[in-house]
């Protein structure tokens, strides 16, 4: 990874850290919830739209978070935003009751978004085309690794009770850590004004496409593995232990990818992925869950369909510069969440009618989608340079 000056690399070091620190806290956070909830009977579909309501608090939020920085600094509204999460997990102890949680995931989901974000601004305004790849790559390794190990934290804290939640709210806080010092001199995000959210999906169809699958993907397997796994017979922590093997295929095969996609047409290796996705969620039910092949299954479809969300990402960052980046990975990362919003209410009435199979049959479906588009876009692509994909 190579930013644009010297002055740009040094500013990568603590949003990279923030980073790590937030896989972390996404890695313990996204199945308590849903775990907490199956645990007292609710069923896949309520759990679905629970889960999903933390999409809908980022969406309500996202489309001002840049306009937010400009006017009170990066680091001041990251801050702000991870100390407003930290009190919100702390809330998830004080009640049980879905309709609550429902509203606690909505304000999680309206905090969370604020530095992640801002943080894939940051980056994507550091680095040179010709590295963007590997450095989203770097990024996703980050917050992967935080992720592998947010399961491990489970096992030490347990999965029920206020004890997890309380322990989110910890570490939570250390987000904020790395960022302290940049207080004045993280970089001025400066949103421009201009065109709307269809324009800039038009801008970037394919990145964006990338966006929304991998957001079904990625919010449904840390929504509903765990369940699934619970479903077919595995112990709730060994299920909370299939996310890590998820996440550590994205640290094993997620360099690999981005070194891939800076040296071919990125389109090829978006195809590749989502193709690769696709028949790993197809396979997954028909593998013994209590033999080790199910999880080298779940490994390799963690570290590839990890590999669409940074794929798009490098896609956005080659076609958008300066304030437009702002904009357009504000648009990006609410697609993002608007797969979820799709993908895990889908997923949980396919899984109550049609059983476990309901979750690979629904997942499929949105990778074959993107798949296709990648194909199409690659086919009608007109130019020949090999970072000019849209």
């Amino acid at each position: 990874m190579s930013p644009n000056s010297a002055s740009a690399r040094q500013p990568l070091v603590p949003i990279l850290a923030a980073c790590a620190a937030a896989g972390l806290l996404a890695g313990t956070s996204w199945p308590l919830v849903p775990l907490a909830l199956e645990h007292q009977g609710v069923d896949k579909a309520v759990i679905g739209v629970i889960a999903a309501a933390w999409g809908i608090g980022m969406l309500l939020t996202a489309p001002r978070i840049p306009h937010l920085a400009a006017r009170f600094g990066t680091v001041p509204l990251m801050v702000a935003a991870v100390v407003v999460g930290a009190a919100v997990s702390v809330a998830y102890t004080l009640t049980s009751h879905p309709v609550v949680w429902f509203g606690l995931n909505l304000a999680h989901g309206a905090a969370d978004g604020v530095p992640w974000v801002l943080s894939e601004i940051w980056i994507n305004m550091a680095v040179e085309e010709r590295h963007r790849s590997r450095a989203m790559a770097i990024y996703a390794i980050l917050i992967a690794g935080g992720m592998a190990l947010g399961p491990f934290v489970l096992q030490v804290v347990g999965v029920y009770g206020p004890a997890p939640f309380l322990t989110c709210a910890a570490i939570a806080l250390l987000i904020a850590v790395p960022l302290l010092p940049y207080w004045k001199r993280a970089p001025r995000i400066a949103p421009e004004a201009g065109s709307g959210f269809v324009t800039v999906v038009l801008g970037a169809p394919l990145a964006m496409l990338a966006a929304f699958s991998s957001g079904v993907g990625e919010q449904v397997a840390f929504g509903f593995l765990p369940v699934y796994a619970v479903s077919v017979g595995v112990a709730p922590r060994t299920g909370a232990l299939w996310l890590s093997a998820f996440v550590i295929g994205n640290l094993v095969l997620q360099w690999p990818i981005g070194w891939l996609a800076d040296r071919i047409n990125r389109r090829v290796v978006l195809a590749g992925a989502t193709f690769a996705s696709m028949a790993l969620v197809l396979l997954l039910p028909q593998v013994p869950v209590h033999s080790s092949a199910v999880l080298v299954v779940v490994l390799l479809w963690g570290g590839i369909s990890f590999g669409i969300y940074p794929l798009g990402l490098a896609l956005l960052g080659q076609r958008f510069r300066d304030g437009d980046i702002a904009r357009a990975n504000t648009v990006f990362s609410m697609l993002y969440i608007g797969g979820g919003l799709v993908g895990q209410p889908l997923t949980g009435t396919a899984m109550d009618h049609l059983g476990n199979a309901g979750l690979g049959w629904t997942l499929a479906f949105f990778y074959a989608v993107a798949c296709l588009c990648a194909l199409v876009a690659l086919r009608r692509g007109t130019r020949n340079d090999r970072y000019v994909v849209e």
